[in-house]
């Protein structure tokens, strides 16, 4: 019985406790180091805010350092543990590669995702088309962008399809034109009905005074002339100036008596 108490407490002395100090020393160093990266994470962000650099560029490092930080992390703890660190880091090479192949869309996502950040075809903030959406940027991660739209949906799309599609930034100028149409009937003074228009439109809030509103003929159909009505406005009041030139556009053939467009056709008897 004393030799088996003696052998028990040989056993914990020489193998349990050693394990047992080995990982708390791997939990404080993976603690310890957490706390570290978080530091150095913010200390990161804050100087590179205070030198005027891009906030979506400070995100996209962020995240970037973090994950490598992370792995040197784990690493770290595993060497600690006793596990060989060549092993791990030859394991990680061969994951890596496997994970190529088979996340090849992931890495052409991230690889549009630095040449979107590099090339800053829009930034967070901006109102883009783009990869089938439309939408204000909130934010452009590594593998994909996030839109918020005008019916407040959010809508995640890969970096690498926006990357190969045509990019359209309404923010990216001052002003945007906000294009509509005008149909007359037959008979109406299409110069009196353009003045009425343009005068009507220059009065629309957030309109801009220059350029000044564009009314012109755009055709001639069936129901008589066809006008366009383009006032121009700043991206933030599209749809403001949108709206409330329709029903300016209303009003004003109302007021003047204009009446309804009505298809003509000339029928020959032969």
């Amino acid at each position: 019985m004393d030799m088996n108490l003696s052998h028990i407490q040989s056993f914990v002395t020489t193998h349990v406790l050693p394990f047992g100090w080995t990982v708390l020393g791997a939990l404080a160093i993976w603690i310890i180091g957490s706390w570290t990266i978080r530091l150095l994470r913010a200390a990161l962000g804050r100087t590179l805010a205070a030198r005027g650099m891009d906030h979506t560029l400070i995100g996209y490092l962020d995240t970037t350092t973090g994950v490598l930080l992370k792995i040197l992390l784990l690493v770290a703890v595993l060497g600690t543990l006793g596990v060989a660190t060549t092993s791990f880091a030859a394991i990680i090479a061969a994951a890596g590669v496997a994970i190529g192949m088979a996340w090849s869309g992931l890495l052409a996502n991230f690889a549009a995702g630095v040449f979107l950040i590099v090339l800053r075809p829009f930034r967070v903030g901006d109102m883009i088309s783009a990869g089938g959406a439309t939408g204000e940027v909130k934010e452009i991660g590594v593998f994909a962008t996030t839109l918020h739209t005008g019916d407040n949906l959010r809508v995640v799309v890969g970096n690498n399809k926006i990357f190969a599609d045509n990019i359209v930034n309404y923010s990216s100028n001052a002003f945007r034109g906000v294009d509509l149409r005008a149909q007359l009937a037959h008979g109406v003074d299409t110069k009196d009905a353009m003045a009425k228009l343009k005068q009507a439109v220059s009065r629309i809030p957030n309109v801009v005074d220059a350029p000044a509103p564009l009314v012109e003929i755009l055709e001639f159909n069936a129901y008589g002339t066809l006008l366009v009505v383009r006032p121009f406005c700043h991206n933030s009041h599209y749809w403001q100036v949108y709206f409330e030139t329709n029903r300016t556009i209303q009003a004003v053939c109302t007021e003047a008596g204009y009446p309804i467009p009505e298809a003509r056709q000339a029928v020959r008897a032969l």
